[in-house]
């Protein structure tokens, strides 16, 4: 992932930032920005977003930037231990350019989805369908790790997924409040929702999990914790308080019959249930910001529908799937993608980059 970052924030820089919010040529802008801001061209620090007015254009830059990251970032949950290195270097490029720049445009950048008065006010559909809807098909098209359904695979030690959860939740914080783009009113029911959805997520996820395997974990909680914040991200500056406690706890079982049920159920191989978590609960939040969504909350909110909710998730599942599919031929045909099976043995750390984090 930190690969990652940084092959997407050059890209960024010279034409994915550009791609996303920038003004496309005529009769394309429905679709795609165009060039004028190549290599953050004509921006100064005196300099505005139309979309962001109040914020200097670097800070809307900064801020923009860690969704494009931790999009693709997301994607490698549902791959890890069978990705070649060389493959998910090209595989982010192509795919930040591809799929994420597109589908950031439609929906925020002035495109056609945010036109049509489809909600998505911190990446339920930008970031978080569309990454897990990718991850899908990428387990899907590199087949299970060896020895998936035989051997126990759960993670190895739960002290750093706790850290690694709570990480998320302050980091998700900023996301999530700082999508109102001012310090206000919206900002700060956006905030609070992003705390009452995964805690409520937390305990739905729990509850079914203590119902159908007598007994509740930690790996559950925090597993439902995420699947709370990914339902309530199309919806925190949207909706009041009660209707983020609500996705949450709807998001938090549903979540939980996608990552067990509905995986071992179909046979794919997500490592981290990056569909069944990011995928499967950013569908659900959205469709619910459609049912929720208040005009009372935020003027925005006015005449969102679920069917509105619906279309911009067809939109997002149907370019995300299409484009990353022929993204991981284009990596199988030129640098290869999946690493040999004694690498896979070994563990990709060693193997490919001559280092482990444990002895």
């Amino acid at each position: 992932t930190v690969a990652v970052s940084a092959v997407v924030t050059i890209l960024w820089a010279v034409v994915g930032y550009s791609l996303s919010f920038g003004k496309g040529p005529e009769g394309l802008n429905d679709w795609i920005g165009g060039f004028e801001a190549f290599l953050l061209n004509g921006v100064r620090p005196d300099t505005a977003h139309a979309l962001a007015p109040g914020l200097p254009e670097y800070l809307w830059i900064a801020y923009q930037l860690t969704f494009a990251i931790i999009t693709p970032a997301l994607i490698a949950g549902a791959f890890a231990e069978r990705f070649k290195f060389s493959a998910l270097l090209l595989f982010a490029a192509l795919w930040h350019l591809l799929v994420y720049a597109p589908i950031c445009h439609w929906v925020w950048g002035g495109g056609f989805l945010g036109a049509q008065g489809v909600l998505d006010f911190a990446g339920g559909a930008v970031v978080h369908v569309n990454s897990g809807v990718a991850g899908l098909v990428c387990a899907l098209f590199l087949g299970p790790r060896k020895n998936w359904g035989r051997e126990n695979m759960a993670p190895h030690n739960l002290v750093l997924t706790l850290i690694g959860a709570s990480l998320l939740l302050v980091g998700w914080l900023g996301f999530n409040a700082g999508s109102a783009w001012a310090a206000d009113a919206i900002a700060s029911v956006a905030m609070l929702n992003t705390i009452l959805a995964p805690m409520a997520g937390a305990l739905g996820w729990m509850i079914v999990e203590w119902i159908e395997r007598k007994k509740p974990t930690l790996l559950g909680l925090l597993s439902g914790l995420i699947a709370g914040l990914v339902g309530v991200t199309p919806a925190a500056g949207l909706v009041t308080p009660g209707s983020a406690l609500l996705i949450g706890l709807i998001c938090g079982p549903v979540c939980y019959a996608a990552s067990v049920w509905l995986k071992h159920k179909l046979k794919y191989d997500d490592s981290l249930d990056a569909f069944g978590i990011h995928g499967v609960g950013g569908m659900v939040g959205a469709l619910l910001t459609g049912v929720f969504a208040s005009a009372a909350v935020n003027g925005v909110a006015e005449g969102a529908t679920v069917l509105k909710q619906a279309i911009g998730l067809l939109w997002t599942i149907g370019w995300s799937a299409a484009l990353t599919y022929a993204i991981l031929w284009i990596c199988k045909l030129t640098t290869g993608l999946r690493v040999e099976s004694d690498e896979e043995t070994e563990g990709l750390d060693l193997a490919i980059h001559g280092e482990t984090l444990h002895g």
